[in-house]
This record gives structure tokens, sequence and C-alpha cells, in this order.
């Protein structure tokens, strides 16, 4: 099954969600509007036609801008969702097909309350287009400054990584630097730490690695804390979808002087392995700011990295 979703988005930054009517599967969920396409009608058209029967508003399928492609199993039922960002259209969108729709700010979903396949599509829309990692050798007063500065700079979603350091070092730049990342409405991951991300609370996260993947059998923080997750290969990005992170990092898709011997997947493999996962994956290895734009045109959310960004 092909579906389209449309992620309508209001001059404050609003998402607008559609609730599941009864009788329906998933009844009571909270969804993105759109519909399955019909035979040979594109995923715009099909938009354009769902919006239109579902909420009574016109729009116009050459302004949509595509956001994330989501295959999700639902048992028996396999479906494809193209979910694309709409943010132009004429009428007042009413709860034509739906028990109810709200408009909400982003991180005010929680993703709980919505149907599984759309949890993707929601961080998608919430998660930028670029991740800071910070340098791997820094000193704790270096990753401060390092990460104060990426924030004045516009940077919203942050990975604190200093493996040289202990780990209580390492908490107390995070704590250092957290009074900032909440007044900017960023993320701070924690790498590999959740005990660290849960005992310092709202604004931080972590970054799992491959092997923590495999060890987990279940998310490990509360939808209020973001995690992403450290990936290599198809397996790896399909871990992590099961475990519920919100993101993942793919790598390296260039070569990088850090991992010489590592063998870089390219553009193309990028695309292929990132079109078939089912949570939003940035692209990483060789990479910087300005590369976003290819990672975009390759299926990615953006591009992660340490050059360029610190």
């Amino acid at each position: 099954m092909h579906v389209a979703a449309g992620v309508l988005v209001d001059d404050s930054g609003r998402v607008l969600i559609a609730q599941r009517p009864p009788g329906k599967h998933l009844a009571g969920l909270w969804e993105f509007p759109g519909g399955k396409l019909e035979p040979g009608e594109t995923a715009g058209a099909a938009l354009e036609r769902e919006l239109d029967e579902e909420l009574g508003i016109v729009v116009d399928p050459h302004s949509f801008k595509a956001l994330i492609r989501v295959p999700w199993n639902y048992g028996e039922r396999q479906m494809v969702l193209e979910a694309m960002v709409v943010r132009a259209w004429s009428g007042e969108p009413k709860a034509l097909d739906a028990a109810a729709i709200a408009w909400c700010e982003p991180w005010a979903i929680d993703p709980a309350i919505l149907a599984p396949a759309d949890r993707p599509i929601l961080a998608a829309a919430r998660l930028p287009g670029h991740y800071a990692v910070t340098p791997a050798l820094a000193t704790p007063d270096e990753a401060i400054g390092g990460l104060l500065a990426a924030l004045d700079r516009g940077e919203r979603l942050l990975q604190l990584r200093l493996p040289a350091q202990p780990v209580e070092a390492v908490r107390a730049v995070a704590s250092r630097v957290l009074p900032h990342v909440r007044r900017f409405g960023a993320h701070l991951l924690l790498n590999r730490d959740i005990e660290g991300a849960l005992s310092l609370g709202a604004g931080v996260g972590v970054h799992l690695s491959a092997s923590q993947l495999r060890d987990l059998a279940e998310r490990p923080l509360p939808f209020s804390g973001v995690v992403g997750a450290s990936c290599h290969d198809a397996e790896e990005l399909a871990l992590a979808s099961r475990l519920g992170c919100d993101f993942a990092t793919l790598s390296p898709v260039l070569p990088t002087a850090s991992h010489p011997d590592a063998e870089p997947l390219g553009w193309p493999r990028f695309a292929r392995l990132t079109e078939a996962a089912s949570l939003p994956v940035y692209a990483l290895g060789g990479l910087g700011p300005g590369d976003m734009a290819e990672a975009r045109m390759h299926a990615g959310q953006g591009v992660a990295g340490i050059r360029g960004f610190f």
C-alpha cells in the first residue's frame, strides 16, 4: 500500500494532526492527513485529492516539499508513507473524514498518541538539517565553548562526545551548557550515556552505539528525550527503527581521516539504505554543513559531523 501524507505547517510553525475515526484501523490514534494512492496516481496528486476530501482545502501539489519516505509493516499490512510538507493552501481545514483535527507545536506532540508509522514523520518534522558532534579530543572547557558558540550560530541538535574524558567530566560539561540548551529550545545528546541522560532530564538525550542497539530490548528514554543511533548498514538501521530511535546517523558516506580503512558508502548506496529505513537518517563521514543539500537530494534528513560545525 502506497500512502501520501501531508504535514501542514501554519505561519507560526504548528502542524496539523487528525484523529482516526471509530471503525477504522488504529481508531483513536492521531496521524498526518492523507491517504492511499489510486492506480496510476502520483503521490502529489493523491495528496491534493485527499486533503480536499479530508480537510476541504485546495493545495498546489507543485509547492509540496518532500520530507521522508517511511516503509512500515502493521502485521500483514505493508505500506510505504510518502510524507510531504505543505505550507500553502486555500480554505480552512475541517475534520470532514476524521474524529477531530488539532494544530500543535511539533515538540508538544506526544509521539505515543500517533499511529506508529506516523512517528518517524513527526521526528523528521521536528529535527533540523544539521547534527553537530563535538571534537573527540576537546578538553571540557573547549567543549563548553564550542557548544555555546554552536548554539549562538543556530545549531539545535548537538552531540557531546568526549571519549577520552571520564563520564563525570562529560556530565559536568552537559550540566554547564544545559541552561543554554533549554533557553534555545535545542537538544543535547550524550554519547552512549543513557544513565546520564536520564539524570539530567529535559533537553538531554542519548546517542547510542551500534553495539547498544543490539543489547537493548526497548527504547532507553521516554519520548520526551531524543534518541539517536550510529548505524553503518541496513541491519543496524532496522534495529534503530525497531528500538524506537528518533533518528540515525549512517556512515561513512565519504572517506574520512579518522577512519581511513573504512570503505565509504558513497551517495547512491546511502540513498538506497536511507529510502529503505523507517526513521530519519543523517549522512555522516567526510561531510560538513555545505553538504546538506546533497544529503537531502539523497533522501537524508541532513548532515552530521564535526568539520565545519565546531
